[in-house]
């Protein structure tokens, strides 16, 4: 698992390249909640596009970060899913919280325009 972090506007974009299972949901969970606390960010975005696979731990991951940063004020967003991600993520329930995009663009356009 490759986690990459980058804040643009109080709006933290973690991308993930390879899999979000049980091995590495810990590991991201972390460092996603010291960014969260010790960087000041209001929303935060989940780059799947590099993303191969995910289980239930995944899903862990995205609610409990969910769950932190809406108690905050603030927004989620999930960019780029492969079809076997989305599917997960439809099953699951997530998408009826939280919005998906195809591009990073575009959800950073929206989470700008919601905290306008």
């Amino acid at each position: 698992m490759e986690i990459s972090v980058l804040i643009k506007n109080k709006t933290l974009i973690v991308s993930l390249t390879g899999e979000l299972d049980h091995h590495s949901a810990k590991e991201v969970k972390d460092m996603v909640e010291e960014v969260i606390k010790n960087r000041g960010v209001k929303n935060l975005i989940f780059d799947f596009s590099k993303l191969s696979f995910m289980d239930s731990s995944g899903i862990g991951v995205v609610i409990g970060r969910y769950k932190l940063i809406t108690a905050m004020g603030g927004n989620v967003a999930i960019v780029s899913c492969s079809r076997n991600i989305d599917r997960l993520l439809k099953m699951s329930g997530i998408t009826k919280l939280i919005a998906t995009y195809d591009s990073l663009k575009g959800a950073l356009k929206t989470i700008q325009e919601e905290i306008s």
